[in-house]
């Protein structure tokens, strides 16, 4: 159900304490008592028929008997009163509770029993197992946390109490404050996806931290953490990056695609920053709490002490940070207030004695050099300057956290002394770290948000729009083999599969003995060269594994003797075997191309994934690879080639040309496809996929199917991210043209401001309900980039010109319950039926999605849509709450 009646959880203006109690040392009276304590401004309603008053208030024996209808409840009752208490809710009009109790599972059955409860009402339920919820800004604490939290702009979101309280208690002493704290406990219901929802939308909220240990709703959550991440940042810590991958894979693939790199993968594509740990999320939470993101950041740092800096600036590197590059001008103004014997450059070492004013003279011509955008502050202790003088010198200067309007970081180095001067710099506003790596590690948080934003707004190109794959071939392949009741197809099967994808493959030859393969050899050396010799077997996935695989076979004889010698050690390894005939293929001489693997496989989460990587036999051994999710485009497939080692080689070196590029991402989106076209696929291996300059050639593949998936057809429903709906193209002819109706793409901004220039002021009012004159080049591309799942936009496209003429567009909530729709035409295009054929398409999606109701804002003046609406059976009223609006909503399903 996502956000729906999560408000009343979140903005409460009446809370009733289900469980409430004087007795000392229970969850009942640690909560009333956080809950006055804090400040609650709204009704407060303890229920327990065993009070008659609680912390002197009146307490209620039932739930019936509250004299209101409470916002929200929480319940902190023994396990099985539970259900019958949300019942209860439910039939009194709550529409939100927290469950702090603890129990209710699926073996004792009383957590669906809770569910089936609540459901009739859509009572949204948090927990239960929980902590709680802390709203600072609402003053509500309804929790059993050990002490309160200050208000704030950061939003927290737990799956474990111990480490939110942990984080409440780190918050007060380095005075961040939040704007909620929702410990998500067992998440019956309410999930992380569900706050980040809510979250994205709240405007008393800034940041987002997050604590997972499970994401039980992969294509919600990455739906909702691309949302949330495009307009904030998103901060999380995931434990488990060590868990085992799996020990028994048929592929390289799934031996080298471990559950947490494919949580990498995910978070990546979905904007948030992932941490490595408590330490890094507190100190992660601090930087994004106190700064805006910044496009650049170079960073000046002063130091008394030259090992630090050296420190620090070592920690920057590896994070892919940049040191400032400090002007000709500031090295003059930095000499005339400095020692001669000063560090002559950044980091700027201003020597151990230097008193308080040195420092803030120094930080103070750093912080005025253009080419710096933060600046770190380092102390060492000396017995020469007292840190804490030093330290509320530095924060004279501060103001808001900055200095020149560009953030201050500081590491005071030691015990004692420097605890008091973080304190002073805390205090000020500063963003203050123990060690040279933290305050570093702290700095790259801004940069790497603003690479997570990029990523995130970066266009790809439309060449694969024109991509033709035969879909037909690879699907009478796949048929075969299940008929024959093999899971795994043979090698020549799995060529013959991507080449129909457009993958090169060699030319392969079968035979079915020896002798066959002498005269198949003889036909493959008829020219120059070589040939391979390969096992072919149902049975044996790791052809190399027992010697199944002959290279540089020169002559026909040879081929057929290589062939006897790998029946033979077939025999001696694995009498159990099948060996069920050889493929002879020439043997590719390209002395300078790079070996690369390039698979498939299916995480228990995530489910599909794409891995790039070094290949070759040595592949696991190496372990230089990078997970991917698809659909995968020419950008996020020239990433996936970027983040490995085997990438920088690829871009050649000394005398080695680089390789094709373009190629290599080709092979990648075909695979890619692959993978949305058919559920059916479990895993891939191509290895080695050989790549130079000329291309990009496969020389051997395996393919693993799951025989019941052949009935499911594209595009793959198991994906986390939702493809390009290409089945939803048409081509409409109307008065005055053609046109071509499809769904957006990112690539299509290019087409915008044409569009826009041709969309007259009084239209553009008309559709955004407000007078609109620009838009920035990061609105268009939010304009572009939908998710395909909850936001749909259709473009109408002049067929002989290529023109934009016309957008629909679909926003529906997460549940699919109810979307809201818009319809732009082009000012001179209007009154042809374009609006029509559009807003038709919108209706026609909408209802093969399920959504139940489309609904739209439109000004009372825009006659044209009201009367299109109409036409279309829209029921048309006024809004309840503006009377220049009008509500126009269509029922698309049954109830």
């Amino acid at each position: 159900m996502s956000i729906r009646n999560l408000e009343h959880a979140f903005h409460p203006k009446s809370v009733a304490l289900i469980g409430a109690s004087d007795k000392a040392g229970s969850v009942g009276r640690i909560v009333m008592r956080n809950i006055v304590s804090g400040g609650f401004e709204g009704e407060l309603w303890p229920v327990n028929p065993k009070h008659e008053t609680v912390d002197g208030r009146t307490c209620y024996p039932n739930v019936q008997e509250i004299p209101g209808i409470p916002d929200l409840a929480v319940i902190v009752t023994p396990p099985r009163s539970v259900p019958g208490l949300i019942r209860d809710l439910g039939e009194k009009g709550t529409r939100a509770t927290v469950v702090i109790t603890a129990g209710l599972n699926e073996a004792n059955g009383l957590r669906q029993e809770m569910l089936d409860a609540a459901k009739p009402y859509l009572l949204r339920i948090i927990g239960p197992n929980t902590v709680g919820l802390l709203l600072p800004q609402s003053k509500l604490n309804a929790s059993f946390a050990h002490m309160d939290a200050r208000p704030g702009q950061i939003a927290l979101l737990s799956q474990s109490g111990a480490i939110a309280t942990s984080l409440i208690d780190w918050a007060a002493d380095n005075q961040i404050g939040f704007s909620q704290i929702v410990s998500l406990g067992d998440m019956a219901d309410v999930d992380v996806a569900d706050c980040l929802d809510l979250l994205a939308g709240d405007a008393g909220t800034k940041a987002i931290v997050m604590y997972l240990e499970s994401i039980p709703h992969p294509r919600k959550f990455m739906s909702a953490a691309r949302a949330a991440a495009r307009l904030k940042p998103v901060i999380a810590i995931k434990p488990g990056r060590h868990s085992e991958a799996a020990k028994a894979a048929a592929t390289h693939t799934g031996a080298l695609s471990g559950a947490d790199r494919v949580v990498d993968a995910a978070l990546r594509r979905a904007g948030v920053l992932r941490v490595g740990g408590l330490a890094e999320l507190f100190d992660a939470t601090e930087t994004l709490a106190r700064f805006p993101m910044l496009e650049q950041v170079r960073v000046g740092i002063v130091t008394n002490g030259g090992g630090a800096g050296v420190l620090a600036v070592d920690q920057l590197m590896e994070n892919k940070g940049e040191l400032a590059e400090l002007s000709a001008g500031t090295l003059e103004r930095l000499d005339q207030c400095l020692p001669d014997n000063w560090s002559h450059s950044n980091p700027v070492d201003i020597i151990g004695d230097a008193p308080p004013e040195r420092f803030k003279e120094a930080v103070e011509v750093v912080a005025a050099d253009p080419g710096t955008d933060a600046i770190l502050v380092l102390n060492c202790p000396t017995g020469l300057a007292s840190p804490i003088d030093a330290a509320t010198a530095v924060a004279s200067l501060v103001d808001a956290g900055t200095v020149a309007g560009k953030p201050v970081f500081a590491c005071w180095l030691g015990e004692h002394t420097a605890r008091k001067g973080r304190r002073v710099l805390v205090d000020a506003g500063v963003a203050s770290y123990e060690t040279p790596a933290a305050a570093a590690n702290a700095i790259s948080y801004l940069s790497d948000w603003s690479r997570a934003q990029r990523v995130l707004m970066r266009v790809p190109d439309n060449r694969y729009d024109e991509k033709h794959f035969d879909r037909e071939v690879v699907y009478r392949i796949f048929r075969q083999a299940a008929s024959e009741g093999r899971n795994m197809l043979a090698e020549t099967e799995a060529k013959a599969a991507i080449s129909a994808y457009g993958i090169s493959v060699p030319r392969t030859l079968v035979a079915r003995t020896a002798e066959e393969v002498e005269g198949v050899a003889g036909e493959l050396l008829s020219g120059d060269g070589k040939v391979v010799v390969k096992l072919l077997s149902k049975s044996l996935t790791h052809k190399s594994d027992v010697g199944g695989v002959v290279l540089d076979v020169a002559t026909p004889k040879a081929a057929r003797e290589a062939a006897v010698a790998i029946g033979e050690r077939v025999r001696a390894l694995r009498p159990d075997a099948d060996i069920d005939g050889f493929a002879v293929q020439p043997m590719v001489m390209r002395k300078h191309a790079q070996e690369l693997i390039l698979g498939a496989s299916r995480d228990p989460v995530f489910g599909p994934t794409v891995l790039f990587g070094a290949g070759g036999t040595m592949a696991e051994l190496v372990n230089d690879t990078a997970i991917g999710l698809p659909p995968l485009d020419d950008v996020l497939a020239g990433d996936l080639i970027d983040s490995t080692h085997i990438g920088r080689l690829l871009a050649g070196y000394r005398d080695r040309q680089a390789a094709n590029r373009t190629a290599i991402i080709d092979a990648v989106i075909a695979l890619s496809q692959m993978i949305i076209d058919f559920p059916c696929l479990v895993s891939m291996d191509i290895n080695p996929l050989l790549a130079d300059a000329t291309g990009v050639i496969a020389l051997d593949a395996r393919i693993e199917i799951d025989l019941d998936g052949l009935k499911r057809s594209g595009p793959n429903p198991d994906l986390a991210i939702r493809p390009y709906p290409s089945n939803w193209k048409r081509e409409v002819a109307l008065k005055g043209g053609t046109y071509d109706l499809r769904p957006i793409r990112p690539d299509d901004v290019v087409l915008y401001p044409l569009f826009l220039s041709k969309v007259s002021p009084h239209d553009l009012r008309l559709r955004f309900l407000a007078l609109r004159r620009t838009f920035s080049e990061d609105a268009l591309r939010r304009l572009t980039q939908v998710d395909y799942d909850r936001d749909m936009a259709f473009i109408a496209l002049d067929k002989d010109g290529g023109e934009l003429a016309g957008i629909a567009r679909l926003s529906s909530d997460p549940d699919h319950e109810i979307a809201e729709y818009a319809v732009l035409v082009r000012t001179d295009l209007q009154g042809r039926g374009l609006g029509w054929e559009l807003l038709r398409q919108l209706i026609d999606f909408a209802r093969a999605d399920g959504v139940k109701r489309i609904e739209g804002l439109i000004l009372s003046e825009n006659i044209k849509m009201l009367t299109m609406c109409r036409e279309f059976g829209f029921s048309v009223v006024h809004h309840p709450s503006d009377t220049s609006l009008m509500l126009a909503t269509l029922d698309l399903q049954p109830a």
